[in-house]
């Protein structure tokens, strides 16, 4: 039983094997000639200003996971077009349910200001 396994086992150990020493040979034979000019950003070619590292707004955090979130909800919908016909009258109630449940889900994230910019 543990035979079938033996391929996969040579392949990780190849795979790894391969990204050490590619790495290794590149950090111990690569170039190395720091200077000001290649360690500073690179922005588009303008010159940087202000810090690299930004605090963005929580805001923005909050509105990013409530899209993925109602983004991930909506993917349901395909493996139910799919297989429309089959479900029936049945089908179109649950999808309603589902529906509904985003709907409040999306009126509270409404109501409680999660989707204004200030």
């Amino acid at each position: 039983m543990l035979q079938s396994y033996v391929p996969i086992l040579i392949l990780l150990v190849l795979a790894t094997g391969f990204a050490l020493i590619s790495i290794l040979l590149a950090t111990f034979i690569g170039p190395r000639h720091p200077n000001t000019r290649k360690l500073s950003p690179y922005e588009s070619g303008m010159t940087p200003i202000g810090p690299a590292m930004r605090r963005y707004p929580v805001r923005f955090y909050l509105v990013a996971v409530l899209f993925i979130l109602f983004d991930i909800e909506i993917i349901f919908f395909f493996p139910w077009a799919l297989i429309f016909r089959q479900l029936g009258f049945f089908g179109l109630v649950e999808i309603m349910v589902f529906i509904l449940i985003l709907l409040v889900g999306y009126a509270y994230v409404w109501k409680k200001g999660a989707l204004d910019w200030e």
